[in-house]
C-alpha cells in the first residue's frame, strides 16, 4: 500500500474505487472475497480506492475498525493507495481516529451526517478532526444545506481538508449552481466527481472537476479506466461511447438501490463472493437477481473486450 500523501496529480491519475465490502455468513470479515476484488480492480489498472457507503462504513463498529484497516492495509498493492472512511458521527469518527494514527493511510473521508448538524458544527468537527489525526481529511458532500461553499471553501484553504466528493445527484447535471459555487471556492483540482460514471464527463469538462470515484468500475475496472483518460483527452464523444456501456449498470442501482445492487452485482458476475451485508443495509431480493445478473454480467464482458 502506498503511504504518500495524496496530491492533485494522484488523485486525477486513476478512478477512485468505491468498493463493496466481502463478508461472510456470520458477518465476518472475508479476506478471500476481498483480495478478490481488490485484485480485480488493480489487474483494470485502478489505483486508488476508497471505502465508505459501498462498503457500509457508516455501520461498522469502532471495536472492528482496526481489524478493517488491517485488513486493507494488507490486501492492497504496494502502488495502491487506500482511504478508509471514519463517522458519520463525531464520537464514532474521533475513535476511529484513534485507531487510524497506528496506520499509515494517506487520509481518510468523512462520512456525512446529515441529522443531527450545522454548518458551523460541521466545519468545527472536522476541523478537530484533522487536528486529531494531524492530516488533513476529505470531505464528502451528498446534498445541498450539508455544507455551504463558504465553509467547505475555507477548510480546504486552511489546509483542514485535502479533497472534496461532491455527490450531489441532479436530474440535470449540468445545471448545478452549488457545484458552480463551490468551483470558485475550491480549486477543481481538488474536488472528485462523485457519482459514478453518468456525469463525469459533463462534470470534468464543464466544471473543470480532475476526476471521478465509481462503484461501478467494480464491475469494469478498465472501462473506466478508459473513460477517464478519454475525458483527460478530450475526446469527449469516444468518452460517452464507453460511458454508455455502464448506463445498464447504474439504472439497475438508481432504480434498485446503489449500495445493495453493487454489493450484489460483484457477487453476480462472478467475480468475488460479497456475502450478507452488514446491517442496518440488506441484501436485495431474489426478485432483482436476474436483470442485476444480466447488467453486471454484460459489462464484465465488454471491459474484457478491453484487455
Amino acid at each position: 500500500m502506498k503511504t504518500s500523501p495524496l496530491t492533485p496529480e494522484d488523485l486525477s491519475a486513476s478512478v477512485l474505487a468505491v468498493p463493496p465490502m466481502a463478508r461472510n455468513a456470520d458477518w465476518s470479515l472475508n479476506i478471500a472475497g476481498n483480495k478478490a476484488m481488490i485484485q480485480h480492480l488493480e489487474a483494470g489498472g485502478v489505483r486508488t480506492l476508497m471505502y465508505g457507503g459501498n462498503a457500509n462504513f457508516y455501520n461498522i463498529g469502532v471495536r472492528d475498525y482496526h481489524k478493517v484497516l488491517e485488513m486493507l492495509e494488507a490486501l492492497a498493492g504496494a502502488d495502491s493507495w487506500v482511504i478508509p472512511s471514519i463517522g458519520p458521527d463525531f464520537g464514532k469518527a474521533i475513535d476511529q481516529i484513534d485507531l487510524l494514527r497506528n496506520h499509515a493511510f494517506p487520509t481518510a473521508m468523512v462520512l456525512p451526517l446529515q441529522f443531527p448538524s450545522t454548518d458551523d458544527g460541521l466545519a468545527t468537527g472536522i476541523r478537530r478532526l484533522a487536528g486529531f489525526y494531524k492530516k488533513p481529511l476529505i470531505i464528502y458532500i451528498k446534498s445541498d444545506g450539508y455544507l455551504a461553499p463558504k465553509t467547505v471553501g475555507k477548510l480546504v484553504a486552511d489546509g483542514v481538508a485535502c479533497a472534496v466528493k461532491y455527490g450531489t445527484v441532479r436530474a440535470d447535471p449540468s445545471n448545478d449552481p452549488y457545484l458552480q459555487e463551490l468551483t470558485q471556492q475550491v480549486d477543481p483540482k481538488l474536488i472528485l466527481s462523485g457519482i459514478g460514471e453518468t456525469p463525469a464527463i459533463i462534470h470534468l469538462r464543464d466544471f473543470g472537476l480532475q476526476g471521478f470515484t465509481s462503484g461501478s468500475v467494480c464491475i469494469a475496472p478498465r472501462g473506466s479506466m478508459k473513460l477517464l483518460q478519454l475525458i483527460k483527452a478530450g475526446q469527449y464523444d469516444e468518452a460517452a461511447k464507453i460511458r454508455d456501456a455502464f448506463a445498464d449498470m447504474e439504472a439497475c442501482r438508481d432504480s434498485i438501490s446503489p449500495i445493495r445492487t453493487l454489493h450484489e452485482a460483484v457477487t453476480l458476475a462472478g467475480i468475488a463472493d460479497m456475502g450478507p451485508m452488514l446491517p442496518m443495509l440488506s441484501n436485495i431480493g431474489p426478485e432483482h437477481f436476474a436483470r442485476v445478473a444480466a447488467a453486471a454480467k454484460a459489462l464484465l464482458a465488454f471491459d474484457q473486450t478491453l484487455i
